[in-house]
């Protein structure tokens, strides 16, 4: 398939997504991916970004089944740099390097018009690998660094490389929730929870900040 992005496949790619895929190929480890969208471009809107790129990402994979979250409106992180996100998370069995598959996220991201200006601020297309199985990259020790980073130095420091899992996964609503529709038993192979766990974990307002959108 050919990804276009005129009106016809904007409304091809809306009905395709409302189907929940329930049989992934059995082969490769499970990558976690988060997808995110707060501003348009071109006349797309933010939730055709999302779509859109959940169905690209899985044209350059080969994939005919993921399993795919519902659309969720979250506030922007932090607190009022933007306006609301529309969030989503899709998991997929991949054989590909968690690298190589971060490499070919960043090509969609770039296909939709992504910059990288402003820290945390507003984006066309965001696509996180959060977790690839029960890796940890580069290592626990790393890991464990920058996820527990104060919150101070989180705000002024990115990692030179690939973290895995994402060191902020467990603090995160507008990640939890929709990962827990499509991989509710994932366990964090440092912590030992599962997504479940980690959500049912946060504070309740957090929680249901994170709100279903219609459709």
């Amino acid at each position: 398939m050919v990804v276009d992005r005129d009106t016809e496949f904007l409304v091809y790619v809306t009905m395709k997504t409302t189907m929940q895929v329930d049989e992934m190929n059995k082969d490769g480890d499970i990558a976690l991916i988060l997808l995110g969208s707060n501003t348009s471009s071109r006349d797309i809107l933010p939730a055709n970004f999302v779509l859109n790129g959940r169905l690209r990402l899985m044209e350059l994979l080969n994939l005919d089944a993921d399993k795919f979250s519902g659309l969720y409106a979250s506030p922007a992180f932090p607190a009022g740099i933007g306006p609301d996100f529309v969030n989503a998370a899709m998991a997929i069995r991949t054989t590909m390097p968690p690298d190589d598959l971060l490499g070919l996220m960043h090509k969609v991201e770039a296909e939709a018009d992504r910059t990288r200006d402003v820290r945390w601020g507003p984006r066309t297309l965001d696509l996180d690998l959060v977790a690839f199985g029960s890796a940890v990259f580069p290592n626990v020790k790393v890991q464990t660094l920058w996820r527990d980073l104060p919150a101070e130095r989180q705000k002024v420091e990115m990692p030179g490389e690939l973290i895995l899992p994402h060191p902020r996964l467990q603090d995160r609503a507008f990640v939890l929730v929709p990962l827990a529709q499509v991989a509710p038993d994932w366990v964090h192979p440092v912590l030992g929870r599962s997504v479940v766990q980690m959500r049912d974990a946060l504070p309740a307002f957090d929680v249901a900040a994170i709100r279903p959108m219609a459709g």
